[in-house]
């Protein structure tokens, strides 16, 4: 049922429901089978939230619809693994301190989602809190606390009506009137957040170009016509995009080969048609490129972003967090068989650290696909100075599953954690443009050939969130392994 709250469903409400079922059980089980019932559950949840992933490595990867399968179960049972583990930990507590566990699930919930974001690379994809992402009052919130917090609110409502069945009549309805006054005041804060909101001021104009790239398109073997057909596609959209008032014209991921330390045809060509649009447009450019850099005459590849003065400035950012097994195959020394079986982007080298670009003088930050869903990540561009954000992806991988509307829910969480507008320009889609508060203000249909202009405003100020980071997330691990220590010491 969890599941079913996330895109393409988009049943938020559930997501303050779906989790009373599991916390039932496992107050009422011992350890052991807490973990087995945690790990079922999670299993569902995820064969239900990413139930497309098996068509992106038979598809694209070359591998058949039974070993594409195969990795689907195993990779929703690997993932299910988070959820045993609070299954295990909320029946071994409760056997100890069944009243107080009631208060301490939240915080164990929020304590595997931050693990979850960080452990063997890190997938935080179905943190709950993202559930809500329509639910524009009550993700004020994650401001202050993150997407976290907006996980800890959820499943502590849940545990506290579960808790009311627990304790005499009075105080039933005491907790339950508790319970929906914590919702009332998360969505009364949310909306007094909304009416706050300011006029905007040093406004400009962008634009975002989708030129509906497909996914399958094979540079290196098809002809340079066709090649040529697509970049021309993109000029002349942004040719579109300037004459409708675009300052700043931003391209997606890969959308066609362009790579400015290639010294060769066709790159140069196409360089040089960039150099000369931003130079008599005056515009600055936003592109998304493949580069290359060497380290004592060896060649390391990088999946980069680049920005493009009137000047003819250059500016790079190389994409940090890669995605396992498309752009790299991480432990090498367990996975090695697996580029065997699959062709993956290639073997990418990760960029070193957080670097802003900037246009008229105004720095922004640029998280490249796979990177927006790390709030960490993020945060770190806007805390270094970052006055709005730009992300660029290709999502043309997916088709129309739910996969390209779960991943931009997760842009609209980066915006409101770090009151940025936020700019998203997707190869096939879905392209938008997201407030500070996170309202889409315009977004794209997918496999749609079209551009996006919108009025912006670069924001100074920081969140608490982005100055402070993960200290909620932080909070519940501590209290968490402060009461399993100490009901493990109790038992013995």
């Amino acid at each position: 049922m969890t599941g079913l709250a996330f895109p393409k469903t988009e049943l938020f409400y559930l997501g303050w429901i779906s989790l009373i079922p599991l916390i039932y059980i496992l107050n009422k089980i011992k350890p052991g089978k807490g973990l087995i019932i945690g790990l079922l559950s999670g299993f569902c949840f995820y064969a239900v939230l990413l139930y497309w992933i098996p068509a992106v490595p038979a598809h694209y990867g070359g591998l058949s619809w039974g070993l594409s399968f195969i990795i689907y179960l195993l990779l929703a049972l690997l993932l299910a693994l988070f959820w045993g583990l609070f299954g295990w930990a909320v029946s071994f507590l409760s056997a100890h301190i069944s009243q107080f566990v009631f208060f301490l699930i939240p915080f164990i919930w929020i304590s595997i989602e931050f693990i979850m974001t960080y452990l063997f690379t890190g997938f935080p994809w179905g943190i709950l809190g993202a559930s809500q992402y329509k639910n524009i009052p009550f993700i004020q919130f994650a401001s202050l606390t993150g997407v976290y917090g907006l996980s800890f609110v959820l499943v502590l409502f849940q545990s506290l009506l579960l808790y009311s069945t627990k304790v005499k009549v009075k105080k039933r309805f005491a907790l339950i009137l508790t319970a929906l006054a914590l919702v009332l005041i998360f969505h009364a804060g949310g909306f007094l957040a909304l009416k706050n909101t300011k006029s905007s001021e040093n406004s400009f104009t962008a634009s975002l170009i989708q030129g509906n790239t497909p996914a399958s398109t094979d540079f290196t073997t098809q002809s340079f016509k066709k090649t040529n057909d697509m970049f021309q596609k993109y000029v002349s959209l942004s040719r579109q995009a300037y004459e409708n008032g675009a300052e700043l014209i931003v391209w997606p991921e890969l959308s066609v080969p362009l790579c400015f330390s290639c010294q060769f045809e066709p790159y140069t060509g196409f360089s040089n048609q960039l150099f000369r649009f931003s130079k008599t447009t005056g515009c600055t450019l936003f592109l998304g490129t493949s580069e290359i850099s060497y380290v004592e005459e060896n060649p390391y590849f990088h999946n980069a972003s680049v920005c493009m003065d009137p000047d003819l400035s250059l500016s790079f950012y190389y994409k940090m967090h890669l995605v396992p097994f498309g752009e790299y195959t991480p432990y090498k020394k367990i996975f090695s068989f697996i580029s065997k079986f699959t062709h993956a982007v290639g073997e990418l080298t990760p960029g070193e650290k957080h670097k802003l670009h900037r246009f008229k003088d105004i720095p922004f930050g640029s998280p490249i696909c796979y990177e927006i869903i790390f709030p960490s990540l993020v945060r770190k561009f806007v805390k270094m100075g970052a006055e709005f954000l730009v992300t660029i992806t290709n999502d043309g991988w997916y088709g129309t599953s739910a996969a390209p509307f779960q991943h931009f829910s997760l842009a609209a969480l980066r915006a409101v954690e770090n009151r940025r507008y936020l700019l998203r320009s997707a190869t096939t889609g879905i392209s938008g443009v997201i407030d500070p508060y996170g309202r889409i203000l315009s977004q794209s249909k997918i496999h749609s050939t079209t551009f996006i202009n919108a009025e912006i405003t670069p924001r100074k100020p920081l969140t608490f969130y982005t100055k402070h980071g993960d200290v909620l997330p932080y909070i519940g691990l501590t209290l968490s392994l402060v009461f399993l220590i100490l009901c493990i010491i109790k038992r013995k």
